[in-house]
Parts: structure tokens; C-alpha cells; sequence
């Protein structure tokens, strides 16, 4: 597949400090990435960067094979939405969604008007009388309407209901399977989206910590639960990434797949296994010192 994006050593500096810290990585054209991590990580900080609203510090960075900086071939295949967007306080709804097919060449106005009934939205309503639901739809209906090659959701959707949300990922899905394009969301809610994402990138700290596709991290973690002395005979010479003693028992998850010789030593054990799901993993990932290297699931 061709690299939509090539990051490579990208840092932007404040006052001294690295909110981005030598970051590297690609996206391919046609796949859906989750750029995930804390807040303050440097998450928004790259998106910016990479819609050319922030200049790196240092760093190489090509969107489409262009540097994306006063680039109107690169800028027109972009579309960013993020929580924040801001409109004209005299715009209604439908003031902004008539500007879209100017800003976007491969505007798609019927799913637009879908999206509308889909979402409630009304049209005649001015932007600044919009609830926080109402303007988190007016940015999600005009990032999947826009048809982007490379469309990036920085959480416009957390003043969106659980309803609401679930509609968003189902059209998400049902219009990429059928316009393929480079998708990137970012987000807390990492459950809600885990089984759509292809690809996951997480930042920490302002550095890479994980970039791998998203069906080889599904399972290649698990907690194993006992008693303390049989859990640390079963996960000696494993990577362990988090443990929690409870009484006399002991919680410790662990960076590593499972064959069903493990689950055998396991089960004669006495053991307890449960999988780790991808938000789960994140957080015990993030929880971890800053300097660490960036973890390899291969």
C-alpha cells in the first residue's frame, strides 16, 4: 500500500520542553488508524502538525509525498475534525455544511443529507445555539461526508451520546467499506473503538511507545489471578507489565501470547486467565516510565 503520511523524527519544543519527542511512523492509504494516548501525550500536538496548523521543531514530514505547509493539493485531501472547531457565531447548520463542497472536492452531499436525519440536526439552527451533542454531529457528519483521503477525528464525538456514538461508528464502517481512505481517530473511549481500528499508534510522554497493526496486539496480552506463589511460578521469565497483590492472591498481567501449554501449567495451577483488552493494555502501557522503548508485539 502507498504511505499517505511519512513522519520521521518529528519534535516540536515548547519553552525547552519536547511535546513531541523524535517520533516516527507512516500510514498507509486505505486502512483506519487509532492515534491513542493520555492527554497532554502529544497526540494533538502531531495531528496539527500534520494538518500544517503547527510547525515541527525538527523533523521530516510528508503528507501525500508533500510537505503539507501552504500546500493546497496536500490541504484539500485533508480533512480534520476536532473537538474544538470553531464557526462563525452567525453560521447556522446549514450555512457550514453548504461550505463543504467548496473546501472539499470529493464532498459527498447525499450522505451528507442522511447524516442530517440520521443525527437530528437542525438545519436552520445557529451554530453558537447548538448543544454540545448537536455540534460534536455537525463535525462528525462533515468528517465522514467529506470524502477525504485522509480524514482525522481528534474526539469530536465526546459531547455524543452512547446512541449517537454507535450510529457514528456504524456509518463510519459502512462508508469506508464502500470508499475505502486513510481514517485516523483519536480518542479515549479505546473500547468503544478497538474493533474498528486496523492499525494502533500510541503516544506517551510525547514518544512512540506502540505502533503495530491491531490484529497483532489483539491477544498478545493476558492477567493471570491466584494465589501469589503459583502466579510468580507461572510468570517467571515473562514480561509483566502490571501486577496487584489483593489479600493473598495476586493479579499480573502479562505482555506475551498464550499456547496451550501455558494454559495447561495454568490450569494445574489453579489458575485464572482473562484476556486484556486493547484499552486495558494502553493504560498499563502508559502507566509505565516514560523512557521506555517502544514495545514490539512481533
Amino acid at each position: 500500500m502507498k504511505n499517505i503520511v511519512e513522519v520521521q523524527g518529528l519534535t516540536k519544543t515548547y519553552g525547552g520542553v519536547n511535546a513531541v519527542d523524535d517520533v516516527s511512523f507512516t500510514m498507509e492509504s486505505g486502512k483506519i488508524y487509532g492515534l491513542l494516548g493520555r492527554n497532554g501525550a502529544g497526540k494533538t500536538t502531531i495531528m496539527h502538525m500534520l494538518t500544517a496548523q503547527m510547525f515541527p521543531t525538527s523533523g521530516k514530514l510528508r503528507v501525500f509525498g508533500e510537505a503539507p505547509y501552504e500546500n493546497n493539493r496536500v490541504l484539500s485531501q485533508v480533512c480534520f475534525i476536532k473537538e474544538s472547531q470553531k464557526y462563525p457565531d452567525h453560521f447556522r447548520v446549514v450555512d457550514v455544511l453548504e461550505l463543504c463542497p467548496v473546501i472539499f472536492p470529493n464532498w459527498d452531499q447525499h450522505f451528507a443529507d442522511q447524516l442530517v436525519n440520521d443525527f437530528r440536526l437542525p438545519l436552520k439552527r445557529r451554530i453558537k445555539k447548538l448543544s454540545r451533542g448537536m455540534l460534536s454531529s455537525v463535525g462528525v457528519i462533515i468528517g465522514l461526508a467529506s470524502h477525504a483521503p485522509l480524514t482525522i477525528f481528534d474526539e469530536p464525538y465526546l459531547g455524543l451520546d452512547a446512541v449517537a456514538r454507535e450510529l457514528f461508528y456504524n456509518r463510519l464502517i459502512e462508508d469506508y467499506a464502500e470508499y475505502p481512505r486513510t481514517i485516523v481517530l483519536s480518542t479515549h473511549l479505546i473500547d468503544e473503538v478497538s474493533r474498528i481500528l486496523e492499525h494502533v499508534i500510541v503516544i506517551d510522554n510525547g514518544r512512540l511507545i506502540l505502533n503495530e497493526d491491531a490484529d497483532t496486539i489483539r491477544g498478545q496480552a493476558y492477567s493471570a489471578i491466584g494465589q501469589v506463589e503459583k502466579v510468580e511460578s507461572f510468570i517467571s521469565g515473562q514480561e509483566t507489565i502490571d501486577r496487584k497483590p489483593f489479600g493473598g492472591l495476586l493479579s499480573a498481567t502479562v505482555h506475551g501470547s498464550l499456547d496451550p501449554e501455558r494454559r495447561k501449567q495454568a490450569e494445574l495451577l489453579g489458575l485464572e486467565l482473562t484476556p486484556v483488552s486493547l484499552q486495558q493494555l494502553i493504560v498499563h502501557l502508559t502507566k509505565q516510565k516514560s523512557d521506555r522503548k517502544a514495545v514490539d508485539f512481533r
